[in-house]
């Protein structure tokens, strides 16, 4: 099951507060603006900069 839209409404990008949106695989969270992906772990989106993987 993905995210749900109302969750994802309200999340924005820990490090620089822009939107985030899912990436294809519905697995993490994409900010286009700091190139980084937030993974998702059942079903809870992990918003930690630390564990933030770079987009490649």
């Amino acid at each position: 099951m993905a995210i749900k839209k109302e969750l994802l409404d309200i999340l924005a990008c820990p490090k620089c507060k822009g939107e985030i949106h899912l990436n294809e695989k519905e697995d993490g969270l994409v900010c286009d603006a700091c190139r980084l992906v937030y993974e998702i772990r059942d079903e809870i989106p992990i918003m930690l900069i630390d564990e933030a993987k770079k987009l490649e």
